[in-house]
């Protein structure tokens, strides 16, 4: 968080959720995602092994205010254009297409059946022969092709070694390191009792998979210090290999402004894979969730073809492109839900959102500097502990 302002940004979901909250809204709430950042959007692997884009993180997803989600947005927006040499006209221009976006996909799927509205989805190869401009398609391209390749199969050399005979994840302190034979029993365990949160189908065909060895690991900025594991699972031969990940849930930091809603989910990590299912057209069908150690956690596959588009690799045009994009897909997710038909009634056909945003987001981007020049003060007289290196 110290690093950028848009790294403090992504770090402080629980500062902007207070910060939101306070503000005005219109009460409808369908399921947000609660941390709708422009580095949450991105590339993965559907079922079928198809590269879609949509939302990608779901630690905070709760139902909430739209608008919650869409300040968001916006703010990080305005502060990575700005981190990436954008002006301000720049900005503005990327923000205001990503509310136009936001509210032309969600005026079209109101009117569509509830059932359509499951089916929409946005897949790699369709979005690089769309009509966003070259540089982002460029970039698109390149993000794909990453992607394409973080495979289980991929990351076994990388991640592991042979030892004894036996292959073993690989240590790189502080990311990853070892657990003890008791924490590693009590994982295992966690993960036996994780299968029956799975469909039939999945169930069975993940039974058939050997735990081979488990690993604490460190992820995500506003992820640091929460409980974190990487399994190696074994199948048929040597060389089918799964890679799972366990991450520990706790209640969404939208969840204290949300009266009677925080009840809905006594299992955190059971509220995280419901609302990303709700969230996203297509899912990891390995969402599950567990407990253990007196902790909750969700469930997922590591390596699932994950990618995101590089901020700082594109332009202000590409940037604009892309904020359109994210609108759209944030519009999706929230008309999956709830609430569709009344957001359209109270946005109207005409720009004064959008406008509005705007303002918001150069506001909220002063801010999130402001806030990010005191961390680093506060840093720098050691007042604050900083991890290096994490």
């Amino acid at each position: 968080m110290t690093a950028t302002p848009y790294g403090f940004l992504r770090g402080a979901a629980i500062v902007m959720a207070d910060d939101v909250a306070r503000l005005p809204s219109t009460g409808i709430t369908p399921v947000i995602c609660g941390d709708a950042h422009l580095g949450n959007f991105g590339f993965y692997g559907s079922p079928e092994r198809d590269l879609v884009i949509d939302l990608n993180d779901f630690d905070e997803a709760h139902p909430g205010g739209w608008e919650w989600d869409l300040r968001r947005l916006v703010a990080s927006i305005w502060v990575a254009g700005r981190q990436n040499g954008a002006n301000e006209q720049d900005c503005e221009s990327a923000v205001l297409r990503c509310v136009a976006g936001y509210r032309a996909e969600v005026r079209d799927l109101a009117v569509a059946p509830l059932l359509a509205r499951s089916y929409q989805r946005l897949e790699a190869d369709h979005l690089q022969q769309s009509t966003v401009g070259q540089a982002l398609r460029a970039e698109i391209k390149r993000a794909a092709a990453r992607a394409r390749r973080g495979t289980s199969d991929r990351a076994l050399p990388k991640f592991t070694a042979e030892r004894d005979g036996r292959r073993r994840i690989v240590e790189d302190p502080p990311l990853i390191t070892r657990v003890s034979h008791t924490e590693a029993d009590a994982l295992a365990q966690g993960l036996d009792e994780y299968l029956g949160t799975l469909a039939p189908h999945w169930r069975r065909a993940l039974g058939g998979y050997t735990v081979v060895d488990i690993a604490h690991k460190v992820v995500g900025v506003g992820s640091v210090g929460l409980r974190a594991y990487v399994a190696l699972l074994e199948g048929s031969s040597p060389d089918d290999v799964l890679f799972l990940q366990l991450k520990q849930a706790r209640r969404s930091v939208l969840a204290p402004y949300v009266h009677g809603e925080s009840a809905w989910h006594a299992h955190q990590g059971q509220r995280v894979v419901e609302y990303q299912q709700a969230l996203q057209t297509v899912s990891d069908p390995l969402l599950g969730w567990t407990s253990f150690d007196g902790h909750q956690y969700y469930v997922r596959q590591f390596r699932n073809m994950k990618g995101t588009v590089a901020l700082d690799s594109i332009d202000a045009a590409a940037l604009a492109d892309y904020a359109a994009v994210v609108g759209h897909l944030l519009a999706k997710g929230h008309a999956r839900t709830s609430g569709a038909s009344m957001i359209v009634g109270y946005v109207g056909s005409s720009d004064r959102l959008d406008i509005a945003l705007a303002r918001f987001a150069r506001l909220y981007a002063d801010q999130t500097e402001a806030d990010h020049a005191a961390l680093v003060k506060a840093a720098d007289r050691g007042r604050v502990p900083v991890e290096r290196g994490v």
